[in-house]
């Protein structure tokens, strides 16, 4: 954690408050309680201090006892990564607070906590400026903003052009940082003489987009090579684009230095007077050059208070950057809606929790009459993956479900919810006979930021011992010599239809592993589903295996075993995580890369040759959605990892296993329904 994670100094344990609003906002109590500090209605005592609002309408009356009572005043306000939705329009909790008792960070005729922090020589630090490094890359890759109800499918205007950004009018954070109305009209007259050859883009505040606050720009300003941006596209992408940023004092000046711009700023934010922008109101009393690197580590690694709403803790930016990237896209797949089809009536609640969340989901069994009732009402389809008709071509924008690789403790045929969906737009990822998102992923190189994270991921895969299921179960002593493990499958799975080749039954399987390995140890594990009489697939391995292991624990058993030879089954995948050599005779999303012996018909598309790390990314990181049955809400890869080797996850209930012992049963007598 960065030097001041939680710590707010100089900050007395007791604030006390005049605000109803403070009185109501649980989430405010809760993060500064997570400090070390009470929030309290009423009149301060000698040891207390008085919290107020950042500069808001009411902060008066808090300024006032302050002084009155000569005891220390706290400014509150948002940190730079926020939420997903305006938070006046949506009411969404922040996920970083700035508590600030020097100052506040957009008022530059006084200090701020921040500008102490960038004025300090703590910023020297080799390893808090590369994790700063690190971590700006993966703001910008993530493409998250303070708000991110933005649409990513808006392209931004064609490059070179000068971006103006608006603000709302009557912001504190106009006049505190040395600017008024006639500042905005001075900068964009300056705009158009400075760049008389280049397209000016204004970029309206998107809450004048959302018509909550009028801004200083309208349609009379735009005409000839002006235009007004009102659509919600993304700041990242409209920086990228950019030759020259001008700013009074919004965050997208702080943003366009992460991007490498150099912004003309025409107010006094806390980003200027450092030597990263072109300031036309120099402010004296900043006397440090920073980089990029150090402007960063002070305004989002030292100065904020972050919280984790999965984990209820605190934490630093980059869970909370893990943490809004899944409610940003969980929003983004999910604005319009969906209508659902093939989806078995077990599974529709914890469905509608994962994709319900911004328009409940519409249920209907047959995926035609889903599609007509999406195409016409603008949802998208959500087609579970395996109920997909033969030649089916969906007029709606469809989405294909499946479960995802880190997906629960138990079993899906057991009726236990996963954690993890994938959801792909181009195929399904075990099936090889056409592309898949999941191939474009893998074959996407990543920044330094993904890479860190997915070697990480790695690592805990490792030592917490976690794989799909997650079921308990001891490794007996093992015979001694070269060991191959051997996973059994259900025979009727899609990923054999789909993705089998010449060897398509567990019985053929382990003649191929036999008659290739003669001398070999041969350890054969049949897939949980099977042996819990769930699922198809049983068979005598007599005189094929040395060995049968009933109910044993994959990742310990994946340490004792220099071999896994497989059709299609994930374990091949999990082997791979743990340094295991695998050999595959079909083609699952694993095969065909370079990183397994290959036996089976590989598409000739996969030719990129991604490494374990690029493959971790895409599978466990990219492709997938997790969701948190504690706090009910999407969250990252780590928090489902917590929740998987905790173990701390709802069960199902008392009805689910009723249904799941039925379906064993129907499972018994399924051959005489072929």
């Amino acid at each position: 954690m960065p030097k001041g994670f939680g710590a707010l100094t100089g900050v007395p344990r007791r604030l006390c408050h005049q605000n109803l609003s403070f009185l109501r906002d649980r989430h405010l109590h809760r993060m500064l309680e997570l400090a070390g500090h009470e929030l309290r209605l009423g009149l301060p005592g000698p040891e207390d201090g008085v919290a107020v609002w950042g500069a808001s309408p009411t902060a008066w009356r808090g300024e006032a006892i302050a002084a009155r009572r000569g005891v220390p005043l706290i400014r509150i306000e948002d940190a730079f990564l926020r939420s997903v939705h305006l938070g006046r329009q949506s009411g969404e909790a922040p996920l970083g607070l700035l508590v600030d008792p020097v100052g506040v960070h957009f008022d530059s005729s006084r200090p701020s906590r921040i500008e102490e922090i960038l004025q300090s020589p703590d910023l020297y630090n080799s390893n808090l400026l590369d994790q700063a490094k690190r971590l700006t890359d993966c703001l910008i890759s993530a493409g998250l903003s303070k708000y991110n109800n933005f649409d990513m499918d808006l392209p931004a205007p064609a490059p070179g052009y000068v971006l103006v950004v608006d603000q709302t009018v009557g912001d504190a954070s106009i006049h505190r940082s040395g600017a008024s109305k006639a500042t905005f009209r001075d900068m964009l007259a300056l705009a158009r003489r400075d760049h008389p050859e280049r397209r000016v883009v204004i970029r309206t505040h998107p809450e004048s987009g959302a018509g909550l606050r009028p801004g200083h720009f309208g349609s009379g300003d735009a005409g000839g090579r002006v235009s007004l941006l009102t659509a919600p596209v993304s700041p990242h992408r409209l920086l990228a684009g950019a030759a020259q940023v001008f700013t009074v004092s919004s965050q997208m000046g702080f943003e366009a230095i992460l991007h490498g711009h150099s912004p003309r700023v025409f107010g006094q934010p806390f980003y200027a007077g450092w030597g990263l922008s072109q300031d036309e109101q120099p402010i004296p009393r900043r006397t440090r050059m920073l980089t990029r690197e150090e402007l960063f580590a002070g305004a989002m690694l030292l100065a904020p208070l972050w919280y984790d709403p999965c984990r209820d803790r605190l934490c630093g930016v980059e869970e909370v950057i893990h943490q809004l990237q899944a409610e940003v896209r969980a929003w983004r797949e999910d604005r319009h809606g969906h209508v659902a089809a093939g989806m078995r009536l077990w599974k529709r609640g914890r469905l509608q929790a994962v994709f319900g969340g911004t328009k409940p989901l519409l249920f209907r069994d047959a995926p035609a009459a889903a599609d007509r009732r999406a195409s016409r009402s603008g949802r998208g389809l959500l087609l579970w993956a395996g109920k997909e008709p033969e030649a089916f071509a969906p007029k709606a924008r469809c989405l294909r479900v499946e479960d995802g690789f880190l997906r629960s403790r138990g079993l899906g045929a057991e009726l236990v919810p996963p954690l993890s969906l994938v959801t792909d737009d181009l195929g399904i990822y075990y099936d090889p006979t056409r592309p898949s998102r999941l191939e474009t992923l893998m074959a996407t190189p990543l920044t330094d930021g993904q890479r860190h994270r997915a070697a990480a991921l790695i690592d805990r895969l490792q030592t917490d011992g976690l794989t799909k299921y997650n079921l308990p179960g001891a490794v007996p002593s093992l015979p001694p010599g070269h060991r191959i493990l051997v996973p059994g499958q259900v025979e009727d799975d899609a990923s054999i239809r789909q993705g089998a080749g010449e060897v398509r039954t567990n019985l053929d399987l382990l003649q191929a592993v036999r008659a290739a390995n003669p001398g070999a140890v041969i350890l054969y594990k049949p897939h949980p589903d099977v042996e819990a009489g769930l699922r198809p697939g049983v068979i005598d391995a007599s005189g094929l295996a040395d060995l049968v292991l009933a109910q044993a624990d994959t990742a310990a058993l994946l340490a004792e075993v220099q071999e896994v030879w497989t059709m299609t089954s994930l374990t091949g995948f999990e082997a791979l995580l743990r340094g295991v050599s695998v050999t595959c005779l079909g083609a699952p999303f694993y095969a065909g890369w370079g990183l397994t012996r290959d036996l089976g018909p590989i598409p000739d598309r996969r030719t990129a040759r991604p490494d374990l790390v690029q493959l971790v990314h895409a599978a466990l990181i990219a492709y997938p959605r997790y969701w948190d049955p504690v706090s009910h809400r999407p969250c990252p890869v780590e928090v489902a990892l917590d929740r998987l080797a905790a173990g701390d996850i709802p069960h199902p209930g008392r009805m689910n296993r009723l249904l799941s012992k039925l379906q064993g049963r129907l499972a018994g007598y399924a051959h005489l329904w072929r």
